[in-house]
């Protein structure tokens, strides 16, 4: 196994994996969970692609996952809390328990009733393991179009997969469990996850504020997904729902 092609797997991994986890933070987390912003038409079509065929989510059950963990964090009610599930059980199994809450009728029901399926969604979107099929076709085309060997592409998309479903399990198992604390919540601030997840691991910032799209409230931090909005607020691609962070109150 020649190194060159094994690190060819790799940075093309890290390529796939950074540009789902951006749109995720984007899109799905801040745009469509929240509200925190909104995006242009032109660019909502892409991102649910994006989604699709790099991790083969449902928006609207993503969106209704963590409106339910907002509402009932590290309660028993929590589909993701590592203080009632435990830190590895959260850490692996992420995919898994965000599946389980999904499967239940009722969390759409109360979480997403603003989301509908709509007709993209039931012929091609709903159907995950197509979207995968499709990236991991293109991951396999584009690396062997580069003149890498045809197991380059497909090891690159396994590499995709762990990396994604790991740093996608530390948001909610690390962030809930390790860092700082500097709003009094249950969640806390992780600045090398925040770097890796596009602005994700600052997590106590973001329980402080849910509806701001602005993750990064201290000097120092890091949040990568705050400079693409801004990047798009400047073309014209997305409108921040309000500029000053809204700290929501403590009971």
């Amino acid at each position: 196994m020649p190194w060159t092609d094994l690190l060819a797997a790799v940075v093309a991994a890290a390529i796939v994996t950074q540009i789902a986890a951006a749109v995720t933070t984007v899109y799905l987390h801040r745009s469509l969970a929240h509200r925190a912003l909104t995006l242009h038409p032109a660019l909502v079509l892409p991102s649910r692609l994006v989604i699709w065929i790099t991790t083969g989510m449902r928006p609207r059950e993503w969106a209704a996952v963590h409106r339910k963990h907002h509402a009932a964090t590290d309660t028993d009610e929590d589909p993701h809390s590592p203080a009632v599930l435990g830190f590895w059980r959260v850490q692996l199994g992420n995919a898994g328990l965000y599946r389980r809450a999904a499967r239940d009728p009722e969390t759409l029901r109360k979480y997403a009733r603003d989301l509908p399926a709509d007709r993209l969604d039931r012929l091609f979107l709903d159907h995950a393991f197509a979207g995968l099929a499709v990236g991991i076709t293109i991951l396999v085309v584009v690396m062997w179009a580069l003149g890498f060997p045809l197991w380059v592409g497909f090891l690159a998309a396994g590499l995709h997969a762990a990396g994604y479903l790991l740093l996608s399990g530390a948001i909610n198992a690390v962030g809930h469990r390790f860092g700082t604390q500097p709003y009094e919540n249950s969640a806390t601030n992780g600045r090398v996850l925040a770097l890796l997840t596009a602005g994700e691991g600052l997590h106590n910032n973001h329980h402080a504020a849910p509806t701001s799209a602005r993750f990064a409230l201290h000097r120092g931090e890091i949040d990568p997904g705050w400079w693409l909005v801004r990047v798009l607020v400047a073309c014209n691609l997305a409108e921040v729902r309000h500029e000053d962070v809204k700290l929501k109150r403590v009971a």
